[in-house]
């Protein structure tokens, strides 16, 4: 099992939905980078269940951190974050261990790892598991941040209704990550947690698009053809169990359009900087940055998990069955994952400059 990404600055994780804990090791850090402990339980806090909207299962996600930090501060060595599970009720999944819940993993992970597989919850391939990334991606971010470098998501679309794009990028992602839900405007915020709570009424679940915005990344990163910005960004977004698609820029408004419309004309803005005056290729060209924000998309999928009778497989009898999934659930995991997007993007972008600049250059 490979659950390590990263070249310069890299994370792993580890741990089961159910088992004590889950925990990320985050490696290749500076020295020297002072630990928010207050902006990791926020950054928690944003991916954490709220309401009707999300599923009834409620961790305190108290963190800590055993290695790397000393006098509240990197040392450089490893970063190592656990984060306890208590509020688990593993008999939910005892009589449906050998049943394929459709849009899961268990029946891939079966055959995989042999039936040794913890099923409780997902296991490994739990959500969960995203808190310990939260976590890790938090301390990143707070690197980032020192440097100018400022990431920010919101819920673009969920199923047809649509939030406002990004206009003032600093503006709207400070205050998107104070926002518990994060859509930009907040008359389409209340819209979509309506949809939300009606799907969940009728036993159902939604999905729908989160758009990021990292702003501040220098000119220069990044590497033609296998290590370019949107392969690994990809790489790494595709871990967190909800994606199913990302894309950078406007890349699907170019099936319409013409190049004469799309390509991103250049000039000298008031800094003396080069810029460009559109930004469809979301910042990047040629696999590189090229200074302007960084814009990518993430299409989330309803979650798995629905209170609807579905037809489904036991494997180790080998007959059909027919299941409707109990416990607790997420009718929607999209303004939670919104959360786990920014850390890993804040990773991702800690890896490729210290490949650009050095690992100092983020002290």
């Amino acid at each position: 099992m490979k659950n390590t990404f990263g070249t310069n600055v890299s994370v792993t994780v580890f741990g089961e939905s159910h088992g004590p804990a889950v925990g990320a090791v985050l490696d290749g850090m500076a020295p020297g980078i002072e630990i928010d402990y207050e902006y990791i339980k926020h950054r928690l806090k944003l991916r954490a269940p709220v309401g009707s909207i999300s599923t009834s299962r409620r961790e305190d996600d108290d963190f800590e951190i055993l290695s790397g930090v000393f006098n509240g501060k990197t040392t450089g060595t490893p970063i190592c974050i656990v984060i306890k599970n208590k509020d688990v009720k593993s008999k939910d999944y005892s009589d449906i261990k050998n049943i394929a819940r459709p849009g899961h993993a268990d029946y891939t992970a079966n055959v995989k790892y042999h039936g040794f597989q913890d099923y409780r919850g997902g296991g490994h391939f739990s959500g969960r598991i995203t808190a310990a990334l939260v976590a890790a991606g938090a301390i990143a971010a707070t690197a980032l941040k020192n440097k100018g470098i400022y990431i920010g998501t919101h819920i673009k679309s969920l199923g047809d209704i649509d939030d406002i794009g990004f206009s003032d990028y600093r503006n709207d992602i400070d205050r998107l990550n104070e926002k518990q839900f994060a859509a930009i405007d907040d008359n389409i915020a209340d819209a979509m947690k309506e949809r939300i709570e009606s799907v969940a009424k009728a036993g159902d679940s939604i999905g729908g698009v989160l758009e990021t915005a990292i702003t501040g990344v220098p000119a220069g990163v990044g590497e033609p053809f296998f290590d370019t910005v949107e392969g690994v960004l990809s790489h790494a977004l595709f871990a967190i169990p909800a994606i199913k698609g990302v894309w950078f820029g406007n890349a699907y408004d170019m099936r319409e359009s013409l190049g004469s419309e799309y390509n991103d004309e250049f000039y000298i803005d008031g800094k003396e900087q080069i810029a460009t005056k559109t930004n469809n290729n979301g910042g990047i060209n040629g696999g590189i940055t090229n200074g302007m924000p960084i814009i990518f998309s993430c299409a989330v999928k309803p979650t798995p998990s629905i209170c609807k009778k579905q037809n489904t497989v036991n494997f180790e009898s080998t007959k059909e069955t027919e299941l409707i999934i109990q416990g607790r659930h997420d009718p929607a995991v999209i303004h939670r994952a919104r959360a786990v997007v920014d850390s890993v993007a804040a990773i991702v972008i800690c890896d490729m400059l210290s490949g650009r600049f050095g690992t100092d250059y983020l002290r």
